[in-house]
Order: structure tokens, then C-alpha cells, then sequence
């Protein structure tokens, strides 16, 4: 048995961690824009990147550093050095030969604007304002932000049921570009727990498909996308039951803060899914709803138009039948079965329950034991204005 607690200090919390945000000139008027995390011990890593086939240069600099155990990362906002080619890779790797001497095998991750080369030089004084003795996730979070409105930072202790215990915390950026094959997202997740590499890896790619991978706002993928997990092992703890069920409450309470916080975005929805023929098809038909911008415009019209959610279903290739489908708004069903129950009354029961920040459409395909859930938001007037805008 164990026990996860809610604790304060984001990816501060594990002991021998540190982490703080500067201003390095990237963003206007003082904004924060670069990060550091950094570990008194070097760490076993474990990753999960971009699906997209124009990953970014941190992402293959890391890729191509091996099997290295790392202490240090540097996180820029304002620039994602994508599409830059073998010269972004290079930019890179003269930004982290100017690292603090503490930093072992360092690493990058960047995020903002694609097709620019990094600011090297400011960010390289950039670093020299990092002070490593810093515990200051609140401020790193910020710095990483670039759509966001608000950071986004969580942790936990874990108890096991001999009293040893073990520390898991994260820090994590996104709010558009967010498609269920990870989003426009950083997340740094570090811990305390003496996690074999491998098994970590497993974990993380287990938890990623229930987390990151089954979310969306706008169905665009990015070329960053990033889950980093740094074990330090300075707890001398582990217990992989216990690690993953609080690493999948890490991501799982960021991967919704990422979808609450989606740019102009006014509902956060999850689409049940059960049923299916298998966990496949639930899935497909789950991530097909959370991607529609028929029922995302929908959503944001507190327009309760079933018959989208129908079509959506009917489109997405699973194995449905029109006579075994069951559609409802949170514990109101509209459509059972062939039987329409959407009458009037209906109508305005569920407009009530669209009028709610957070509410549930569930959908019983009624062919099998398949179940899966994604997360999606509405789609509005707010987000053209932001992504019009996005470069200047």
C-alpha cells in the first residue's frame, strides 16, 4: 500500500532539485522567458516527443546525445529553433557549451515562434543570470509560458507502507497546438524515487496514452512537444506501482490544465466513450470527438446539436450501428438506441448543462467492452484573434 499527498514546490519539491525563471530579453517588458532545472545528482531520463515529422533541433540534439545521464536543462520561450536545420542543432550546442560548470550532459527544450534561428547571445547572458541554489518552480513555470495564461506546476509525496517515501513534481506549458498525440506542451517532471531507466520509460509511455495523448483543443501537433522525466534516485526509494499512479496523476492533472487553459477556450469536456468493439476503436472515436470543430464551435454556442456528436462517431471508421448508439449530456440521454429523446424540455436541460465550465458527453457504441476517455475544449471567437496574431 501507499500513500500520494498533494504537496507544494512543482518540480522543486524532490530533494537536490533547483529551478527559477529570468527575463533574458526574449519576451518584452521583464516577461520571464528562460528556465532552468537542475539536479545536484545526474539523472536517468526517460522521454516521450512530438509525433509531428518536423521535430524540432532540441529534440534531435537530444536524440543524438545517447544514453548519457544529464543534471541540467535550459528551457527558452519566444523561439521553438524549428525548422532551422543541422544549424539550429548546432545553435544549440554552442548555447549549452556557455552552461553553469554544475551542468553535466546538459540539455535543451525550446518553444515559441518555427522558423527563426535561437537568439543565441542573449541567451546565452541569458544563463548567466541562472542562480542554482534557487527552489523557485512558480518562476520557471511562467518563463516557459508563451499562449498560456496562467503556469501551470504540481507535486506530490509518496508514502510507502513502510514510511519510506519518494517525491514526484512537474512544471508543463501548453494551450494551443494541443492534439491527441501530445500537444504544443513542454512538461519536466522530476523526482526523488531511484527509478531504473527502462522501467521509467515503460511507466512513461504507459501513462502518456491516458495523459498527453488524449487531449485536444485545436488538433494541430506540434514540432516540440515534450515530456522530460529526471530521476535523481536521491531518496534511495522506489516502488513502480506507487511511481506510476502518481506520475499519471502528474500528467493527468496538467494534460486538463492544458486543455482549461486552451486558447480562448471556455469548457473543458471530456468525451466517455464505452461500448466499443476494443479500447482501439473507443479511443479513435473518443480523440474524433475532441477533435471536430463542428462539435467544438458547437460547445462554444452552448448548443446542445447531438446529432454532431452522431456524425463524428459515424466518420471516424469504428464499428458503430445508428440502432446501438446511446448519446448524453453529463446523466441526460438524448438518444438511445434509435429512439430519440430530444424533445423541447430535453433541449433545455442539456443547454443548461452546457452553460458549465466542465461537464461530460458520454456515448455507449453498444458493440463490445471498449472504453477510452479524451479531453477537449471549445473552440471560439478568442483563439482566431490569438493565432492570428500569434507572430506579431
Amino acid at each position: 500500500m501507499y500513500n500520494i499527498i498533494y504537496s507544494s514546490g512543482g518540480v522543486c519539491l524532490s530533494d537536490g532539485f533547483f529551478a527559477s525563471g529570468v527575463h533574458a530579453g526574449l519576451k518584452k517588458e521583464g516577461a520571464l522567458d528562460m528556465a532552468f532545472i537542475y539536479s545536484v545528482s545526474q539523472c536517468e531520463v526517460a522521454a516521450v516527443f512530438t509525433t509531428n515529422k518536423m521535430a524540432a533541433a532540441p529534440i534531435k540534439h537530444f536524440r543524438s546525445m545517447g544514453d548519457v545521464k544529464p543534471n541540467f536543462i535550459v528551457i527558452n520561450s519566444k523561439n521553438a529553433n524549428a525548422m532551422t536545420g543541422s544549424a539550429g542543432v548546432e545553435d544549440i550546442k554552442e548555447v549549452l557549451s556557455n552552461c553553469p560548470q554544475e551542468a553535466k550532459n546538459p540539455i535543451m527544450s525550446s518553444t515559441g515562434v518555427i522558423g527563426v534561428r535561437l537568439p543565441k547571445a542573449k541567451i546565452i547572458e541569458g544563463m548567466k543570470l541562472f542562480d542554482l541554489t534557487k527552489k523557485d518552480s512558480s518562476s520557471a513555470a511562467k518563463a516557459i509560458m508563451t499562449t498560456d495564461s496562467f503556469a501551470k506546476e504540481i507535486a506530490f509525496k509518496v508514502v510507502l507502507s513502510d514510511g519510506s517515501s519518494f517525491n514526484i513534481g512537474a512544471i508543463a506549458k501548453g494551450a494551443g497546438m494541443i492534439d491527441p498525440a501530445m500537444a504544443t506542451m513542454l512538461c519536466f517532471i522530476t523526482t526523488d524515487a531511484k527509478a531504473d531507466k527502462s522501467e521509467m520509460q515503460e511507466v512513461l509511455d504507459e501513462v502518456v496514452k491516458t495523459t498527453f495523448n488524449a487531449i485536444s483543443v485545436d488538433g494541430d501537433t506540434s514540432t516540440n512537444d515534450t515530456v522530460f522525466v529526471l530521476a535523481n534516485g536521491r531518496s534511495g526509494v522506489y516502488e513502480r506501482e506507487a511511481f506510476k499512479e502518481a506520475l499519471f496523476k502528474v500528467m493527468h492533472f496538467l494534460a486538463l490544465e492544458m486543455v482549461r487553459d486552451g486558447e480562448g477556450a471556455t469548457k473543458l469536456v471530456t468525451y466517455k466513450i464505452t461500448g466499443a468493439k476494443d479500447d482501439r476503436d473507443a479511443e479513435v472515436a473518443a480523440k474524433a470527438l475532441s477533435d471536430s470543430l463542428l462539435v467544438k464551435t458547437a460547445l462554444f454556442g452552448e448548443d446542445p446539436n447531438w446529432g454532431r456528436i452522431a456524425s463524428t462517431i459515424g466518420a471516424s471508421g469504428v464499428e458503430a450501428y445508428e440502432e446501438k448508439l446511446k448519446i448524453s449530456f453529463d446523466n441526460l440521454c438524448v438518444y438511445d438506441r434509435g429512439e430519440i429523446l430530444f424533445d423541447a424540455e430535453m433541449e433545455k436541460k442539456c443547454a443548461v448543462v452546457m452553460q458549465h465550465q466542465k461537464f461530460t458527453i458520454s456515448c455507449d457504441l453498444g458493440v463490445g467492452e471498449g472504453s477510452f476517455k479524451a479531453y477537449g475544449c471549445d473552440l471560439g471567437h478568442e483563439y482566431v484573434k490569438i493565432n492570428a496574431d500569434y507572430r506579431t
